[in-house]
């Protein structure tokens, strides 16, 4: 006899009995994830990887959140107001606000979050120079006092990550890690259960009070509907494939390229494309170390570099459906982007021009550490085209291949290449996160308060304090262009090309939040 009907069998028995059926507990709902690389830190202030991003939007919640349109609104707080000068702004926390340890969510919180994000986001080190005062009024409202108006505040706190920690978590110094993942948000960080390099798991957060209206981007209600969430981390991407075909896992976040086909004709999986933004994809380099703390030498690179062959390179035959370029230092579909200087990419290319060019620079046939992450198939393959482009230009590289955690971790080195420190690598930037030069860290020229490769550029800066002040859109958009032309002149970084990659999940998965990263409240099972 079948099982199936063994069971059916014995429940029609108990009913004819009269005898009452024993309560069966209801299975925990259960979403099986295999995110793009390990989890390799918990603290999306101390760095900017995507995956702690993602972990971030699980476990904490923000003052405000934008929408699809990217426009801000209130999240964690009920409302606020402000003063006629415009540089007072009274912020109340709406009611229901606890975190996962059962505290409750107050100012002095809010306001300890603000100052670590502060330190480390670009938006929010704008903010903290032009703030004179945070300060509770009581445990539910604070008041941030401004040395001038800022009316992009709001944005500020919705956009760029500013997570809410418990006061005592939110102490810690911004450029160290924090250790404890207690947060205000959907879903519940579980360390017991945490196995860096294998798994990640969350568990619902049963008190977490849901804002009304429908989610939009970072925005509205985040309803968690599946009780455990589970991130299985799985590098090689043949297996990943063949684990979401069989059921085995329910989403997989960056499938690559070479397998879009073969996924979009299994049974049972869909693959769809969530973020509308896409991606930036960028050559990040050290200014801090020879050959690249040379302008002439990074002006030299724009010569050789040929966005058409990264783009074909990560993206494959699925090129002309995702990909996109030229791409300059702004997202392409942002208001801000812009033609200036982008010649320097889209004109033809010339590898003999960027290697004389080099030699006159004074290039000593340093060598040039490439940092190449073995888990992260998108960055690995950047890696090995910007491994041939230095090569072609006359460049003596050191390739060295690396899980991106150790990567992620080396970056932040900033002893010489020879000492374990490094020249150069490649990564992606979030479209939304490069659309504007108030949140783009790549683009700042702050130094060592900067993101990594610490360049150092007054001009942009002073530019970028501009754009804050801008009274309108035109205005914003001609600084814009300025600043591109800066960057084109000094190289910050080397855009090489813009993506959107799709994602892959079971068919009976719904309710997805299109955003600019993968976000888990509102995703259920039918």
């Amino acid at each position: 006899m079948k099982r199936r009907n063994f069971l059916q069998g014995s429940a029609a028995a108990v009913a004819a009995s009269g005898l009452a059926s024993p309560a069966i507990a209801a299975q925990p709902q259960v979403l099986k994830y295999v995110p793009q690389a390990n989890l390799s830190s918990i603290d999306p202030i101390w760095t900017t990887a995507t995956v702690a991003t993602l972990h971030g939007y699980m476990v904490y919640d923000t003052l405000y959140g934008i929408d699809d349109k990217l426009l801000p609104h209130p999240q964690m707080v009920a409302g606020h107001t402000i003063s006629s000068d415009k540089l007072t702004w009274t912020l109340t926390l709406r009611d229901g606000l606890a975190f996962h340890d059962g505290a409750p969510v107050r100012s002095a919180d809010c306001i300890a979050s603000i100052e670590r994000w502060g330190k480390r986001d670009g938006f929010g080190q704008y903010m903290m120079a032009i703030t004179n005062e945070m300060k509770a009024v009581n445990d539910k409202t604070f008041t941030i006092r401004l040395k001038k108006p800022f009316a992009l505040l709001p944005y500020s706190l919705g956009a760029e990550g500013c997570f809410i920690m418990p006061e005592r978590v939110a102490k810690t110094d911004a450029f160290k890690q924090i250790t404890d993942a207690t947060g205000s948000g959907p879903f519940v960080f579980q360390p017991k259960e945490f196995v860096s390099g294998s798994q990640v798991i969350y568990t619902k957060n049963t008190k977490y009070v849901p804002r009304s209206g429908p989610a939009s981007y970072w925005a509205g209600g985040k309803v968690a509907h599946f009780d455990r969430v589970e991130w299985k981390i799985i590098t090689d991407p043949a297996t990943s494939a063949a684990a979401l075909q069989r059921g085995e896992v329910d989403w997989w976040e960056n499938p690559i390229f070479d397998l879009l086909p073969t996924l979009e004709k299994a049974k049972d999986v869909t693959v769809e494309a969530l973020d509308p933004l896409g991606a930036l994809g960028i050559i990040a380099f050290n200014h801090e170390q020879a050959p690249f703390n040379s302008h002439a030498i990074l002006r030299a690179l724009l010569h050789a570099v040929d966005q058409k062959e990264y783009v074909q390179a990560v993206l494959g035959a699925q090129a002309g459906k995702f990909g996109k370029y030229p791409a300059g230092y702004f997202t392409i579909g942002s208001p801000y982007a812009n033609t200036v200087g982008l010649e320097a990419l889209s004109g033809p290319r010339n590898i003999d021009l960027a290697k004389k060019l080099i030699e006159q620079a004074g290039y000593k046939g340093e060598p040039v550490v490439l940092m190449s992450p073995s888990d992260q198939p998108q960055l690995q393959i950047m890696a090995q085209v910007t491994q041939d482009l230095y090569q072609k230009v006359g460049m003596k590289v050191q390739y060295q291949s690396m899980d991106w955690g150790t990567l992620v971790a080396r970056r932040a080195e900033h002893k010489p290449a020879s000492q374990g420190g490094w020249n150069s690598f490649c990564t992606t930037w979030g479209g939304l996160q490069v659309a504007n030069p108030g949140g783009s860290y790549p683009l700042r020229g702050n130094g060592k308060g900067g993101w990594f490769g610490w360049p150092t550029n007054p001009d942009i800066e002073a530019l970028r304090n501009q754009w804050f002040d801008a009274p309108d859109l035109a205005a914003q958009q001609k600084i814009c262009e300025q600043i591109q032309a800066r960057a084109f002149h000094d190289v910050p970084f080397i855009p090489v090309g813009q993506w959107v990659t799709p994602t892959a999940h079971r068919s009976n998965l719904t309710g997805f939040v299109k955003c600019g990263v993968m976000v888990f409240w509102n995703v259920k099972r039918v």
